[in-house]
Formats: structure tokens, C-alpha cells, sequence
């Protein structure tokens, strides 16, 4: 704790005495000339400007106050797909503007087929926005050309966000702004107001980095302000090293920015299962985040007893593999920030960049790279929910450091077997060159994990250097360094990667090598293999043939991942083709085959009570993937699958999907079947799940989660209300239940019967000063 301290204490000073005043140069063609709002050198940059609002805006997404006529719009923009580099062909106009408090971004977007626009999505930070006719913007408020934040909005006003770190994106983010929207006959048009309060900027900055995209989805064509690769894929928001530059714009002066947000909650609880059983106990709970924006460049997070039950269940996985399965993080207070504490590339969602290990349209994670830090270690285990005490969270930057803190107290929990335990993180990165970075990760946890429920034990220490080296627009290459100290563990406790990634639109090669030593155990992060190291190769030809059956781009990728124990005996081999086209209408199709061997040291379970012995097995196995395209009323994803498995076979007949009955109302429907046939046995795995959603309003919407799960005989239902009442305060009602599909003997029940329960109510209330 003293070195936490200490370290708070420097960061601190190094933020007091790092003067962000002034602006850095422009990179790109001097601002325009008024009246001409922008300017495009040779190059493709461009330079643009922002104006102070003349007078009120009326916030309705109309745009027909005067100003509108009288300062020109910027356009023209460049389309990404299908044809990189050509002109969009639709016309888009934008206007910047700011006041006292707030800056605008406003545009109208012309439609020459109105009624071809698609607007099936209304709740906030869905995904399949991206798959809505939409306009997106981004900026950089620091102007270093690496970090900002990201929005989109479509024609029905949803709203989607996400912030920028290393032109790497964190969906999970989520900030305080507004957006109005409106049609006319030949279009939609849009207001975006952003608070100054609620993002970090430069102080005393004029210049910010921006870029506007637009989505047609009937053309399945993305163009941009100031253009982008094809190659750069959606994340090309994120990519503000190519964003244009904006002059002009002035920032308040820095109030006192403390946001309070107390939370108060009423629960009736039923758990069956408990000794003695449990029937609808009343309870209650109050908590409070706070936080406070010492400087533009330094946030401080406090939580005290922190609460995420309005946090939907995770999305259940048949995991037909010998391995654990990477959950993504869903909870609020883990996510901000995430970016911040992400090492060696890798994170909650995707588990870093090993990629590979798995099979062809399994929804679940099947990375080999460990995680240093995992924030779902941290008030859970074992699946079960430990309480937060309180914990604080720092995050600044200085130059051309970044720097995170976290440090969290959990309560002992007997139902969790978990002792009182603390958690500390500590992340430094610096930017180096024009895209890259170097950086540094220490986590502790105290006591550590295998220490019994009420025992006192030694702490886990993990620490490690990492860096991300950018040479070339297409090319990135990730290395990573890492050790932990555990108590009783005295060999190979170190693991290192190195990764080289070459994509470009037509061409791509990626390599890895990874080496994880017996001993290695980072506590507070992820390791779903131990004791292992593993080579890997990718190539990828993927042209755009020109008139070919609708086809937009074809692909053919071959790799080999080659897996040994620490004495270099094969463990895992499997050499794999892949074909892919992706059509004009945004369907796509996958079919790979690939031989694979696997030794297994030890037996594993694959079914109930069905085990495949230890062994060498060779195995082909096959994968077929039509997906169709999500602006569709009937959209998902279909896979089959003929295998060799473990000296038998497995099929998998899988159905992800999404069904819209209206613009509001939607099911999202998941089928996964699964038979397996060994020579020790036969044994089904299946999988039905569907969640329904009824939107009642951009800020209000009602969900609910049902998932049956054949190998544990389970049944769960989560639902949801969440209203938003005012922007960042929230009410929300969530049931929960847990059933079962047979009798302490194992024998089938009739009706699922009940195991436990749960009724939540829970509001929050946003205060700023």
C-alpha cells in the first residue's frame, strides 16, 4: 500500500507541473480562409473549422436556425467500402459548432432512396447499430493522434459510444451526451451535443482532431470525412492518426468536475439450495461512486459498496474443449478505463492476440494468451458474486505518459469461499514514435486465491513490460515480458510473446511465438493453458474481384499452430484452410477444414459422466458458416459441423440469430446442438437460449434473457427494465431465477423446478458540480 501511495503522490505532481496549454502544430494544410469552413492539401488531409453558435440552438435535430444558411457545411466524403477512395454516393453535409458549455456536430444526409434506409435498432449501445443506415463521429481532444472517443447515431436516434486508446477502441465505454434526430423528404439529419465536462481535452487547446462517417446500409457502402483504409475495417473510427484537424474550438475554463453517484436498492431473495432454505428475504442496500476530475489530465474513481446488479447474465457456451472458457466483463465501474489497464493487446472481450485454439463458430473464447490482469477476478469467484467494500481508481496522463491505479477491498464471503482479500493494479504506458507504445503492469492480490476461506496467506504478485510497435499503417508488432511470484511455486514462473501482424486489404501475414512456464500464475488475471509453448502462422489472399456473382471480396487464408509441453513434446498441432467470400449485401460464408492432433495427459469430461481417456488422437474436422446480413427482419449466423473428435466424432448444428417483429421489438434466438460419438460412449450437448427486447424509447427499453443448458439440467431467466430518466441516472427492475430439470436422484421433473430467485429494484441519481 505505501508504494500505491507513493506512486499516487507522483502522479499527482507529475499533473500539476505537465502544462497542457497551447496547441501542438497542425498536421495538415493551413485552416481556410473565411468564409471556406475547410481545406485539403495533396495529401488527402484535411483542415477545417468550428464556429461559436451565433446564437441559441434550438436542440430538436431540425437544423433550421439561420446559422445553418449562413456558415458553410463541409462534405464531399470518401468512401471506404466497396470501392476505397472513390466518392461517396451520397451526399453528407456537417457543421461544427460550440458554446459556452457544449460542442455540436450537426449533419444532413441525403438519401436519393429515402424509403431503402434501415432503422431496426433503438436501445442504446447495441451493436447492431452498426448495422443501421448511421452517422458517426470522433474526435481527439488532445490532438496527439492516438486517443479520443467515438459516436454513432441512427436515423431513430440510438445512440452508441466508445472511447480511443491507441487508436484501439473500448466499447464498454459509455459518457454523457445527447442526440436529436429528423427526417425530411430527401433525408435525416442530426444534432450531437457533447458537454465539455463530460470529456478530456487539452486545456487552453483550439485544435482537436475529428472525422464523420456515414453508413448506407442498402449500398453496403462506409465513407468518411477524411478517408481510410479499406483494410482498417470498422475500428477505422478509431483510427485518429488519419482523422482531419479542427481549429477553432474554445473550452471553457475547467470547473470543479465531481460527479456523485449514489445508488439505493431493494432486493426480495429466494435460494432453495441454502441451509437453512431462504424464501423471499427482504433486504436493502445504499452505495455511492464518486468522481472527480483533478485536471483535464487526471481523474480520481471512488467506490463504496459498489453494487452491479443490474448487470445481465453472462451468455452461456457449450465448451467442448479440456480448457476454461474467457467471459467478457460487463460491470460499469471494470469497463471505464479498461483501455487504460489492457496489457500486451489483450483484454476481457477477446483475451489478447494468441487467437486460434478453438473451433469454427464456437461463441465461446478459446485465446492461449494469458491475461496479466483479468477485472473478473475481482468480486467474484468461482461464479459467485463477492461483496465490494470500496475501492479507488486513478487515471492520468502526463506527456506522453498514461498511467492507472487500482486498488479494490473485497469482504469475506462463505458462500464464495473467499476470504477478505485486496486487489491492486498498476499500469504505465508511454507513446514513442507516431503509433506506438512501451509500458509497464504490476498486480498484486493479498491473500492469495488458494488460501482457505478465513486462513491468512501470502500475496500474488504479477509484473511485466509490454510494447505495441506500429512501423507502418498495416503493420504491428506486440511483445510482452511477464512474471509472477506465487507462494510454494519455485520454477518457470515467466512468459513472454512476440506477434508480427501484416494487414493490408488484399495481403495479410501474421506469426506469433508464446512460451508459458509451468509456474507462471498471475492471480488477478486469466490463464486458460499452463505449461506450454506455441508457434504460429497465417496467410491471408484476399482480392475484390470486379463483376463476380455479387461477390464483394474472397478470401483464402492458410495457418498452423503448433502447441508443445516446456520439454518441446507436441501437445497440440492442427494445420488449417480457410475459404471466405463476403457478398455486396453484406452476407458472408465460411468453410475451413483443418487436421489436428491433440496428447492428452489426462482424461476430460466431454458429456455426463462421459470421459475420453488420455491418449494421442488425430482428428479432421470441418466447419461450414453462412451468415446473413443483420439489415434483414430475419438475420444470424448458421453453422454446421462433421468432426473427428477424440477417436470418434462430433456434430454441431448451431443457430445465432436475430428475428425483428418491429422497430422496437425484437428476439434473439441461439440453438446449439451438439452429439458427440466416442468409443467410451455417446452424449448430447445442447444449448437453447433466446433474449427478447422491447424498446420502448432511445433511453427506456425491457429485456429478458431465458438459457437452457442440457449438461448442467439447467434452466435461467434474467429481465431487465432499465430507464433512463435523466442523462446518466438510471432506474432499473431486474427478476432473476434459477430452476432445475431433474430431482436430487437425477430423474426428469415435469416443470423446471425452482432453485433460487431474485427481485431488484434499483435507482441511481447523477449529481455534478
Amino acid at each position: 500500500m505505501r508504494v500505491l501511495g507513493a506512486l499516487l503522490l507522483s502522479l499527482l505532481a507529475a499533473s500539476s507541473v505537465f502544462a497542457q496549454g497551447g496547441d501542438p502544430p497542425i498536421q495538415g494544410p493551413p485552416p481556410p480562409e473565411l468564409p471556406e469552413m475547410i481545406a485539403r492539401d495533396a495529401q488527402g488531409r484535411i483542415t477545417m473549422r468550428a464556429m461559436r453558435t451565433p446564437s441559441p440552438m434550438v436542440f430538436d435535430g431540425v437544423l433550421d436556425e439561420p446559422f445553418y444558411r449562413d456558415v458553410k457545411p463541409v462534405g464531399d466524403f470518401i468512401q471506404q467500402e466497396p470501392t476505397e477512395g472513390a466518392p461517396a454516393t451520397e451526399k453528407t453535409e456537417v457543421w461544427v459548432f460550440f458554446d459556452r458549455d457544449n460542442l455540436y456536430v450537426s449533419a444532413r444526409m441525403y438519401d436519393s432512396q429515402p424509403d431503402k434506409r434501415v432503422a431496426t435498432e433503438m436501445r442504446r449501445d447495441a451493436n447492431n447499430l452498426f448495422n443501421n443506415d448511421h452517422f458517426g463521429v470522433s474526435f481527439d481532444g488532445f490532438y496527439d493522434r492516438r486517443n479520443g472517443y467515438g459516436f454513432v447515431v441512427n436515423v431513430s436516434g440510438a445512440l452508441l459510444d466508445w472511447s480511443t486508446t491507441n487508436e484501439q477502441p473500448n466499447n464498454s465505454w459509455n459518457g454523457v451526451w445527447d442526440a436529436k434526430t429528423s427526417t425530411f423528404s430527401d433525408g435525416w439529419s442530426v444534432e450531437i451535443r457533447f458537454p465539455f465536462r463530460s470529456f478530456r481535452y487539452r486545456e487552453g487547446g483550439t485544435i482537436w482532431g475529428m472525422n464523420f462517417r456515414r453508413r448506407v446500409i442498402y449500398k453496403n457502402e462506409l465513407s468518411y470525412l477524411a478517408p481510410v483504409l479499406a483494410s482498417w475495417g470498422r475500428p477505422a473510427m478509431s483510427r485518429m492518426s488519419a482523422a482531419a484537424t479542427v481549429v477553432g474550438i474554445q473550452t471553457p475554463p475547467i470547473g470543479k468536475n465531481i460527479d456523485v453517484k449514489p445508488y439505493a436498492l431493494g432486493s426480495l431473495l429466494t435460494d432453495r439450495t441454502a441451509r437453512p432454505p431462504v424464501s423471499n428475504e427482504g433486504d436493502g442496500n445504499l452505495g455511492v461512486d464518486v468522481k472527480w476530475g483533478i485536471k483535464q489530465t487526471l481523474v480520481a474513481d471512488l467506490t463504496i459498496n459498489t453494487d452491479f446488479a443490474q448487470v445481465e447474465d453472462d451468455q452461456q457456451v457449450v465448451n467442448l474443449s479440456r480448457f476454461s472458457v474467457l467471459f467478457p466483463e460487463k460491470r460499469d465501474f471494470f469497463l471505464e478505463g479498461a483501455d487504460t489497464f489492457n496489457f500486451a493487446n489483450g483484454s476481457a472481450g477477446t483475451g489478447g492476440t494468441g487467437g486460434g485454439g478453438g473451433q469454427a463458430g464456437s461463441s465461446q473464447n478459446t485465446s492461449t494468451a494469458p491475461l496479466i490482469f483479468y477485472s473478473r477476478r475481482i468480486g467474484l469467484n468461482n461464479g459467485l458474486e463477492v461483496p465490494i467494500r470500496a475501492g479507488g481508481r486513478l487515471l492520468g496522463r502526463s506527456g506522453l505518459w498514461r498511467y492507472g491505479v487500482l486498488n479494490i477491498q473485497t469482504a469475506a464471503s462463505q458462500d464464495a469461499n473467499s476470504p477478505s482479500t485486496n486487489f491492486s493494479v498498476v499500469r504505465v504506458n508511454r507513446d514513442i514514435f507516431q503509433r506506438s507504445r512501451v509500458g509497464a503492469i504490476f498486480t498484486r492480490r493479498d491473500p492469495v486465491a488458494t488460501t482457505r476461506y478465513g486462513a491468512q496467506g501470502s500475496e500474488n504478485l504479477a509484473y511485466g513490460l509490454d510494447t505495441l510497435l506500429s512501423p507502418t499503417k498495416d503493420t504491428s508488432i506486440n511483445a510482452y515480458l511477464a512474471r509472477t511470484d506465487s507462494p510454494g511455486r519455485t520454477g518457470d514462473d515467466t512468459s513472454y510473446r512476440g506477434r508480427f501482424d501484416w494487414n493490408a486489404d488484399k495481403y495479410g501475414l501474421s506469426a506469433e511465438h508464446l512460451s508459458v512456464g509451468a509456474d507462471f500464475n498471475p492471480e488477478v488475471g486469466f490463464l486458460r493453458r499452463t505449461a506450454f509453448r506455441r508457434s504460429y502462422g497465417q496467410a491471408r489472399y484476399s482480392p475484390r474481384p470486379r463483376k463476380f456473382f455479387g461477390v464483394r471480396k474472397l478470401y483464402y487464408i492458410a495457418s498452423i499452430d503448433y502447441i508443445t509441453d516446456t520439454q518441446n513434446r507436441p501437445e497440440s498441432k492442427e494445420v488449417q484452410g480457410n475459404f471466405q467470400f463476403e457478398l455486396n449485401n453484406s452476407d458472408t460464408f465460411s468453410f475451413d477444414v483443418s487436421r489436428n492432433y491433440e496428447r492428452l495427459v489426462n482424461r476430460f469430461e466431454v458429456g455426463k459422466k462421459l470421459f475420453v481417456p488420455a491418449g494421442e488422437y488425430e482428428m479432421t474436422q470441418s466447419h461450414a458458416t453462412y451468415t446473413f446480413g443483420q439489415q434483414r427482419p430475419l438475420s444470424g449466423s448458421l453453422t454446421a459441423a462433421r468432426s473427428g473428435f477424440y477417436g470418434g466424432t462430433l456434430t454441431e448444428l448451431t443457430w445465432s440469430g436475430r428475428v425483428e417483429l418491429s422497430r422496437q421489438f425484437y428476439l434473439e434466438p441461439q440453438l446449439s446442438w451438439n452429439k458427440v460419438d466416442v468409443p467410451q460412449g455417446k452424449a448430447n450437448s445442447n444449448l437453447y437460449s433466446s433474449r427478447a427486447t422491447y424498446t420502448l424509447s432511445t433511453r427506456m427499453f425491457v429485456s429478458a434473457l431465458i438459457q437452457y443448458q442440457s449438461r448442467t439440467d439447467s434452466v435461467t431467466t434474467n429481465a431487465r427494465f432499465r430507464w433512463e430518466y435523466l442523462p446518466g441516472s438510471e432506474l432499473f427492475v431486474v427478476y432473476s431465477d434459477g430452476r432445475t430439470t431433474v430431482d436430487a436422484f437425477g430423474r426428469s421433473v415435469g416443470f423446471p423446478e425452482l432453485q433460487n430467485r431474485s427481485f431488484i429494484v434499483k435507482v441511481t441519481r447523477l449529481l455534478r458540480w
